[in-house]
C-alpha cells in the first residue's frame, strides 16, 4: 500500500506533472515579487524563500500537489517586524514560525479543520479570487492601449489554445507567444525586470544574524505565532480546496509539520516564511497537477527560471503573467455560489458572504476564516438550542404533571428549559421530569435541571426525574446538587 501510495504521488504521468507545476510556477512570480514588497524585502528573499517551500514541501506535505511558497497572508503579518527591527529579525521568526507549526503537527491538532464549515471554505475560496484579481489592478488600470492590447491577446490565447491542443498547458503558450512578440516586434511594454531585483546566485545557509538573547526572543515571539497560525490556516483551508478538487484525501497533521520543516529551511537559507497559494495550487491542478512532483517541479523550476535563465526570464511581458492571474482568479472563485445563494439556508448563506466581506476589506485571511467560524458556531448553536422542547401533559386523576423533554440541553437553551416550568401549573400536583429524550451537555445544563428541582422543592411538590441517558447521568452525577440527584 505504501508502495503504490509513493508511486501514485510521484510516477503518474510525469510529463503533465512538470507541465503543470511549470504554469504555477509563472503564477507564482508576480505574486511572490509583489509580497515581498509588501513584507519590506527584496524580491529575491520572496523567491529564495518560494522555491526552497516548494521542494522540501513536495516530501514533507500532506497534501499532493498543492503549491506553497512566500504569501501575502504571511507578508501582511510579518511587514511590521522588518520595518521596525529589520530582515534579520523576520528570518528568526521565520525559523520559531516553521518551530511553532512542526509542533502543532506532531500534537496532532489539524483535527481542528473540521470545525471550518462548506460555507467558510466557500467563502475562503471567493474572498482569495477575488485578492488575487484585485491585486492585478495596479497593472491594468492606468494602462495604454499596448498594455490593454498585450492583456487581451494573453487572455484570447489562455482560453483559445485548448481547442487547438492540450499537449500544452495554455498559459505557457501565452508567455511564449508574447514574449515572442514583445521582442520581435521590439514593444514597449513593461517585463519581469521592472517589477524588481531578481536573484544572481543561489541562496547560502546561514543562520540569522540576530543575538540569542531573551530580548530577541521577546521580539520575535509574537509576530512567529501570528506567522505559524495565519500560515498554518491558510494552508489547512487551501489542502481542503484541493481535497474537493480532486475528490481525495490529505493529512491536515502532516501539511502541518511538512509546512513547518520547510519554513525553517526558507529561514537558514534567507527566505520569508510562507504557506500554501489558493491560486497556483487550483491552476496546478486544473492543469493536470496531481502528485508530488507538480510541486517539486514548481519549486526547481523556479530556481531554474529566476537563476540559470534570468536573462530570458527578464524579458517576460508583466501582461502575460497578468492575464495569467486573471484566469487563475476566475477558475477560483466558486461561481456556483452565487446560485446556491439564495437555495442554501439564510445562515450558511450569510456565512459565506461575511467571510468573503471581512476577507476583502481588511486583506486578512485569518480575520476572514475566524469572522467565519465564530459566527457558523453561533448560528449552529442557535439552530440547536432552538430544537429543545418541554411538552406538558397533565393526569388530573393521579395529580401529577409530566414534562417531556427533547433535545439538547447545554449553555444556549438552558434559560428556555427552565422557563418551560411552571410553578402555579404544578402546585397541588407531583412532578415527572422525563429526559429521556433529551441529552445535558455541560455545567450550565446541569445547573438548570439543578434549578428547576429546587424550585419545585422549594414549594414542596414532589418531583422525579426519569430516563436519563448514560452520558447525561454521568455528568449530572459529577457536577450535579446532591438534591437533584435523590430526586432521580
Amino acid at each position: 500500500m505504501q508502495f503504490s501510495s509513493i508511486r501514485r504521488d510521484w510516477s503518474a504521468n510525469p510529463m503533465r506533472e512538470m507541465l503543470a507545476g511549470a504554469v504555477a510556477t509563472f503564477a507564482l512570480i508576480p505574486e511572490v515579487i509583489a509580497f515581498s514588497f509588501v513584507a519590506g524585502v527584496d524580491p529575491q528573499v520572496g523567491l529564495f524563500a518560494s522555491f526552497i517551500i516548494g521542494i522540501v514541501i513536495a516530501f514533507t506535505g500532506g497534501r499532493p500537489a498543492m503549491i506553497s511558497a512566500a504569501a501575502g497572508s504571511v507578508a501582511l503579518v510579518a511587514a511590521p517586524l522588518v520595518h521596525a527591527h529589520g530582515l534579520a529579525y523576520l528570518l528568526a521568526a521565520g525559523l520559531l514560525a516553521g518551530v511553532i507549526q512542526i509542533v502543532f503537527g506532531l500534537l496532532r491538532l489539524g483535527v481542528l479543520m473540521r470545525f471550518v464549515s462548506k460555507s467558510v471554505r466557500t467563502g475562503f475560496v471567493n474572498a482569495l479570487a477575488i485578492l488575487i484579481f484585485a491585486a492585478q489592478l495596479p497593472h491594468i488600470i492606468g494602462g495604454d492601449w499596448l498594455a490593454y492590447g498585450m492583456l487581451a491577446a494573453g487572455l484570447a490565447v489562455i482560453y483559445l489554445a485548448p481547442r487547438i491542443t492540450t499537449a500544452i498547458p495554455s498559459p505557457l503558450i501565452c508567455i511564449i507567444v508574447l514574449t515572442v512578440a514583445s521582442i520581435a516586434l521590439q514593444l514597449p511594454v513593461m517585463t519581469i525586470a521592472d517589477l524588481g531585483k531578481l536573484p544572481d546566485s543561489l541562496p547560502v545557509f546561514g543562520w540569522p544574524a540576530v543575538p540569542m538573547t531573551l530580548e530577541t526572543l521577546t521580539i520575535i515571539a509574537g509576530p512567529a505565532l501570528a506567522i505559524a497560525m495565519v500560515g498554518l490556516l491558510e494552508s489547512m483551508m487551501t489542502a481542503s480546496v484541493v481535497d474537493d478538487l480532486t475528490g481525495t484525501p490529505s493529512s491536515k497533521n502532516r501539511e502541518c509539520t511538512g509546512l513547518g520543516i520547510a519554513n525553517t529551511a526558507a529561514s537558514l537559507f534567507g527566505g520569508i516564511a510562507g504557506c500554501g497559494m489558493i491560486g497556483q495550487t487550483v491552476s496546478n491542478v486544473k492543469y493536470g497537477g496531481r502528485g508530488r512532483l507538480s510541486t517539486l517541479f514548481a519549486g526547481a523550476f523556479l530556481l531554474v527560471l529566476m537563476v540559470l535563465l534570468k536573462p530570458w526570464v527578464s524579458q517576460v511581458p508583466v501582461a502575460a503573467l497578468v492575464a495569467i492571474m486573471v484566469m487563475v482568479s476566475i477558475d477560483t472563485f466558486d461561481w456556483s455560489s452565487l446560485k446556491t445563494l439564495v437555495v442554501h439556508p439564510k445562515m450558511s448563506s450569510v456565512v459565506m458572504v461575511v467571510t468573503v466581506l471581512v476577507t476583502v476589506f481588511s486583506a486578512n485571511l485569518a480575520l476572514g476564516v475566524t469572522i467565519g467560524v465564530l459566527l457558523s458556531g453561533v448560528f449552529f448553536t442557535f439552530k440547536v438550542a432552538r430544537l429543545m422542547k418541554v411538552e406538558t401533559e397533565t393526569d388530573a386523576g393521579r395529580g401529577q404533571i409530566r414534562y417531556r423533554v427533547s433535545g439538547q440541553v447545554f449553555f444556549a437553551s438552558a434559560d428556555v428549559f427552565i422557563d418551560a416550568f411552571d410553578i402555579e401549573q404544578a402546585a397541588g400536583k407531583s412532578v415527572v421530569i422525563d429526559v429521556s429524550q433529551a441529552n445535558f451537555w455541560d455545567i450550565t445544563a446541569v445547573a438548570a435541571l439543578d434549578k428547576v428541582v429546587g424550585r419545585f422543592r422549594a414549594h414542596d411538590i414532589a418531583t422525579t426525574v426519569l430516563g436519563l441517558n448514560e452520558a447525561s447521568a454521568t455528568l449530572i452525577g459529577s457536577l450535579g446538587s446532591p438534591r437533584t440527584l435523590k430526586e432521580i
